[in-house]
């Protein structure tokens, strides 16, 4: 677990390469970013397609990038004595040019230079001060504010078929069908594919595909702020902003590992049907939701039950029944106590190691 007390922040991160062949994520994470207090932190999730180099410069280089602007560097340093307004100005015309630039310097990467490596990468970023949070989003990725229980603050995907999107894609000479750019690419900004920037008399914002992000602004409330959530769209394709929400503020109550919530988040996607590479990174703030004893008595009490039935349906197929009918009878129970956002799937690996314990030459053929 990654965690730190710089400004009253804990985090925790987790990658799953899912069904996909490779692993094309990729995370930062820097709590107290040089130049500037040790209270001023930065995350970001990474979504490669098409290989991972792209994603993974992006991690290592795109705070670089953005801090290289005075603008920036000097807007954040005066944040208690600026307005909002002019706070801002600096920090959104950093950012968008530290995208920019180093979209720039992954064109002349060799293998990207030559067209052999042809990736890209969406990016969330959330930059957080001691006044403000700010998130940056390019692509399809998403960040997720939760305050008092309910997303507050979300960023909204890049897809193909969103209006402006599908404008600035027309406007450049392309098309989208099936809600993908020139019917292939999924999402309508990203860093890299420059397979799709090289429209003549274009800005470097008005290609087909942009690596412009999109703003989404909050002032701090120390009391009604719980966490962040930054993901890929693996996550988003199977739980919906409040889901999350619901789910996470549940495991903090249950334990406060992080990084273990995490976990739980990627393995109750996978288990909701997600197939995709799947990043997530948890950003809690002070008032996020502590360990309650009444919360961790009912998720005892639900492990109890569910430990109970699994072995019934065992015992009533006289230890000779599949993992899949297993969870099958499961839905049909009306289980009390079950995560919110989350549910069953959310058991699913409590569920599978009662499963190999109880039978173990079984578990290891289908589990």
């Amino acid at each position: 677990m990654c965690s730190s007390d710089l400004g009253g922040l804990r985090y925790g991160l987790s990658s799953m390469q899912g069904w996909r062949i490779e692993m094309e994520d990729a995370h930062s994470a820097v709590i107290g970013i040089p130049d500037q207090k040790d209270t001023v932190s930065w995350f970001a999730v990474f979504d490669g397609h098409a290989g991972g180099r792209v994603s993974a410069h992006c991690s290592h280089h795109l705070l670089d990038c953005i801090r290289a602007s005075d603008e920036f560097t000097c807007s954040l340093q005066q944040e208690h004595s600026l307005s909002q307004e002019e706070m801002m100005e600096g920090i959104k015309k950093g950012i968008l040019r530290g995208f920019l630039e180093l979209d720039e310097k992954l064109r002349k990467i060799p293998e990207v230079a030559s067209g052999e490596d042809k990736s890209g990468s969406t990016a969330v970023g959330a930059l957080i001060s001691d006044k403000y949070l700010i998130i940056a989003n390019c692509g399809d990725s998403r960040g997720v504010m939760c305050v008092q229980g309910k997303p507050a603050l979300a960023s909204l995907d890049h897809k193909p078929s969103n209006e402006p999107e599908k404008e600035r894609i027309q406007n450049a000479g392309g098309s989208v069908m099936i809600q993908r750019v020139n019917g292939s690419l999924a999402v309508s900004r990203a860093l890299g594919d420059f397979e799709y920037k090289n429209v003549d008399g274009k800005g470097p914002t008005e290609q087909l595909v942009s690596p412009e992000p999109e703003f989404y602004i909050k002032e701090r409330e120390p009391e009604r702020d719980e966490f962040l959530v930054l993901a890929c769209d693996g996550v988003w394709d199977v739980m919906s902003n409040e889901e999350i929400c619901s789910f996470i503020g549940h495991r903090m109550k249950i334990h406060e590992n992080l990084e273990t919530i995490c976990n739980e988040v990627i393995d109750t996607c996978l288990y909701k049907g997600s197939r995709d590479n799947m990043s997530i990174i948890i950003i809690a703030f002070p008032s996020a939701p502590k360990v309650d004893q009444a919360a961790v008595k009912i998720e005892n009490e639900l492990n109890a039950t569910l430990e109970k039935k699994v072995n019934e349906i065992i015992a009533s197929k006289d230890n000779d029944i599949e993992l899949q009918m297993v969870h099958q009878r499961l839905v049909d129970e009306e289980l009390v106590g079950l995560p919110p956002g989350g549910g069953l799937a959310s058991k699913k690996v409590f569920i599978e190691d009662i499963y190999k314990k109880l039978l173990p030459e079984i578990g290891r053929a289908h589990v």
